[in-house]
């Protein structure tokens, strides 16, 4: 076989429809838009528009707020620890820190600090060292005969 024998399955590539280029491609003259009328031309943008009357976007009052400095935590549950303890990518007897869970693949990145819910069986007696837990996460891994340390979320460096 050569490079120019190799072709595509019947039937994966389409070509695009080419509007605009003459009565014989079927999508000549007014190209698909129509006869006359605002929408026949270019430039139209009449998505929320109500013929001059406010539109219904504009006639609702405002809700809500997003804080612009908001944290921002990487969230795991503990079923999901269990699962990797289980599998031996995680460590139960040595600490559970958030670098370990992100070495380990059960979380992606750390982001503004790591939260553990209780979502799941926890059965491991192990020591978690993270900078945010439930309450019944905490209440779970201590009936497990584990513990769980809950860390002051890091300082971003203020810009001087």
């Amino acid at each position: 076989m050569k490079l120019n024998q190799l072709s595509d399955n019947p039937g994966a590539s389409k070509s695009r429809k080419r509007v605009a280029r003459g009565p014989g491609s079927g999508m000549g003259k007014t190209a698909g838009r129509g006869i006359k009328g605002q929408k026949s031309r270019s430039g139209v943008a009449i998505k929320g528009f109500e013929g001059g009357q406010m539109p219904l976007y504009q006639r609702l009052p405002k809700r809500g707020f997003n804080k612009p400095n908001r944290k921002a935590y990487a969230v795991i549950n503990l079923g999901l620890i269990q699962k990797f303890i289980d599998a031996g990518k995680i460590d139960a007897t040595a600490d559970i820190t958030q670098e370990a869970l992100v070495a380990s693949g059960a979380l992606r990145r750390i982001r503004d600090g790591v939260r553990v819910l209780a979502k799941g069986e926890f059965t491991s007696k192990a020591n978690i060292i993270v900078h945010g837990a439930s309450a019944g996460a905490v209440e779970a891994v201590a009936k497990a005969g584990g513990k769980v340390t809950v860390t002051a979320t890091p300082k971003v460096a203020a810009a001087e």
